[in-house]
């Protein structure tokens, strides 16, 4: 018998292949090899654009990198990359501020329009100039030749500019710049060009981003370094205040004490200057009858004395011998006190300023005539300086301490509005709790009469399950059963007025209207009634008979919070509640039965079914009832 041979495998050719194959076939070894050429040379050249724009792209982000925060390099080589390889004979980079134009760069600018531009400065775009149409649109404008437009712009006016393209720069939707090329031939920019000065702009933008970010970062960096510095020049200060903050009185008892002890002088006094006033806040060393005559109150020294002369010029005032003063000779008795009660003869008085306004003074006196040296001047004034921190420095922490207050007062509102927020959602949908917090105020909550939609719902057989069953599988089912309609009364934006056990009160166009609330109810128990089915399935797998049943009316009720202190819940009270929950105590497995007023608002859109009329409970005259069987279709 003859044996057959295994038929060879095929190699599978490439379309490519196929193709040389054809033309092979057509035109011959010669004309093959000349195609074959013509494809290599065209994928050389295809690899060298690529490689030139990938080389182009790495010198971009290269000079990115290595100038943070200058943009001028960065933009230079990119528009002269751009340029060079798009085959363009110059360029341009504008920056937008939001109403005018400015010449970033300019790279191969011939010089008439480089002047015009000069002068020109930022500028407005003309209305339907490329530029006026890229802030409207933000997209490419590509002109073939822009001397046939019917207005042509400068370039081509003074550059014999032809072709261009120009590309936006966007930043978050927002126009911040754009970058052109211009070619003084008719001859249009390819798509691949045209990508590439996109990948350029889109680099322009990141350039951009990262120098505002470094600005941001220097600038930030220069606070922290001046705060620094403030905070070197006050350290002593803050050695002497730490053990006591927000006290000043040992700061300036301690102050005056090292001054009047290092000056060499026997006493001396410390004040804080207000409404033309001073006032004595220390005294360190004074004799007792001449410290009462400073401490009786506020202290306004005639313009003859040590301190009145201070007052006026702002300057150290340095008096070598107080009974040679002319305030003395005519018995001034602010100059009198000082001289007769204490002995003084040498006053030194320094003032203390901030911000070239005179906040206070140190005084210091010596019993004889021996004048101050210049570095006992200096320290004095030292410490007048450190007082003015120190005093600067309470002020603020004070400042802090009600900045605090408010802060924890703040916080517990928010605790408190976080509390209302989740008191609010036990028993309202997520955007009507997030309407009453937003707006502040609970007045929807208030008892009010409205008219409403009310639905009831309930599983058939439940209690039965749940007196047969133990708790866990009880709290199992009712856990699938919340699961599944709760995120349906959210969908519709309904109110959920009770929760419990099995029973499920919802009622629509309160607090938040609704256009037609008997169709959103009738809609929601119909979601209700599909989802609940498969529940129904999967329980009567596991020897469950349970139902499902709704009773939808409407009507007026009385609705608002009802409960105590620390227990509130949302109500409504009326006979449309009634009527809801009785429908819903008729109602068979799967059945949604509605009243005859919602009939009314729903029989446009809803398929029914009267089901008779139902003699219910707290009901004087029966009642009609209809089953939903399912919406209507929309022909």
């Amino acid at each position: 018998m003859r044996r057959r041979d295994k038929p060879r495998s095929k190699a599978v050719k490439t379309p490519r292949q196929m193709k040389l194959t054809r033309h092979a076939a057509t035109e011959g070894p010669s004309t093959l090899a000349s195609g074959r050429e013509t494809e290599v040379a065209q994928l050389i050249r295809e690899r060298d654009e690529a490689l030139e724009q990938q080389t182009a792209t790495s010198e971009v982000l290269t000079i990115i990198a290595s100038s943070p925060g200058n943009l001028e390099p960065v933009f230079s080589k990119m528009l002269g990359s751009a340029t060079r390889i798009c085959e363009a004979k110059f360029g341009t980079l504008f920056l937008y501020d939001g109403n005018t134009f400015r010449v970033a760069a300019g790279v191969g600018t011939p010089p008439e329009l480089a002047e015009f531009e000069r002068l020109r400065g930022p500028f407005r775009p003309e209305l339907g100039s490329r530029l006026e149409r890229i802030v409207g649109t933000k997209q490419v404008i590509h002109i073939v030749d822009d001397a046939a437009e019917e207005v042509p712009s400068p370039p081509t006016r003074l550059a014999g500019a032809k072709s261009i393209v120009a590309v936006p720069m966007v930043k978050d939707d927002a126009l911040i710049g754009a970058i052109t090329i211009y070619r003084q031939e008719v001859r249009p920019f390819t798509d691949k060009q045209i990508a590439l000065l996109i990948n350029f702009a889109a680099q322009a933008v990141v350039a951009i981003e990262n120098t505002r970010l470094v600005n941001e970062l220097r600038q930030r960096t220069g606070d922290l370094s001046e705060a620094l510095e403030r905070q070197t020049a006050t350290s002593e200060v803050l050695e002497i205040i730490s053990s006591s903050p927000g006290d000043l009185q040992p700061v300036f008892n301690a102050m005056l004490e090292n001054a009047t002890r290092i000056c060499e002088a026997k006493f001396g006094n410390m004040f804080l200057y207000a409404d033309n006033a001073f006032q004595t806040v220390a005294v360190h060393n004074a004799p007792p009858v001449y410290a009462e005559t400073r401490t009786r109150g506020p202290i306004r020294p005639s313009a003859g004395t040590g301190l009145g002369r201070l007052a006026k010029t702002r300057q150290v005032v340095h008096i070598a011998d107080m009974k040679a003063e002319p305030a003395y000779a005519a018995r001034d008795p602010f100059v009198v006190a000082g001289v007769e009660l204490a002995g003084i003869r040498t006053l030194l008085a320094v003032p203390m300023l901030r911000e070239d306004q005179l906040v206070g003074a140190f005084s210091i006196f010596r019993q004889e005539v021996r004048p101050f040296t210049e570095k006992q001047i200096e320290l004095v004034q030292n410490f007048a300086a450190q007082a003015v921190i120190a005093i600067e420095n309470t002020r603020l922490l004070n400042d802090l301490n009600k900045l605090n207050q408010q802060l924890e007062q703040r916080v517990t509102d928010q605790v408190n509005e976080i509390e209302r927020m989740g008191r609010l959602r036990r028993f309202l949908p997520p955007q009507i709790a997030d309407l009453i917090v937003a707006s502040g105020t609970e007045k929807q909550l208030e008892s009010h009469r409205r008219e409403i939609t009310a639905l009831f719902c309930d599983l058939r057989g439940f209690t039965g399950f749940s007196e047969s069953s133990d708790p866990e599988d009880v709290m199992a089912l009712l856990h699938e059963y919340h699961a599944a309609i709760g995120g349906i009364i959210n969908k519709y934006g309904g109110t959920l007025e009770r929760y419990a056990g099995d029973g499920v009160m919802v009622v629509f166009n309160d607090p938040i209207p609704v256009d037609n609330p008997a169709l959103q109810a009738v809609l929601m128990a119909i979601e209700m009634r599909a989802a609940i089915e498969g529940l129904i399935e999967k329980w009567r797998k596991l020897g469950h008979d349970i139902g499902f049943g709704i009773g939808i009316a409407h009507g007026f009720a009385t609705l608002g919070t009802i409960g105590f202190e620390g227990r509130f819940d949302y109500a409504a009270i009326g006979t449309v509640s009634n009527v809801a929950s009785r429908l819903c105590d008729e109602a068979k497995p799967g059945q949604i039965l509605i009243s005859p007023r919602v009939l009314m608002a729903v029989e446009k859109d809803i398929v029914v079914e009267p089901v008779g009329d139902f003699a219910l409970k707290g009901i004087r005259r029966p009642l009609a009832a209809y089953n939903v069987l399912a919406t209507k279709s929309p022909d």
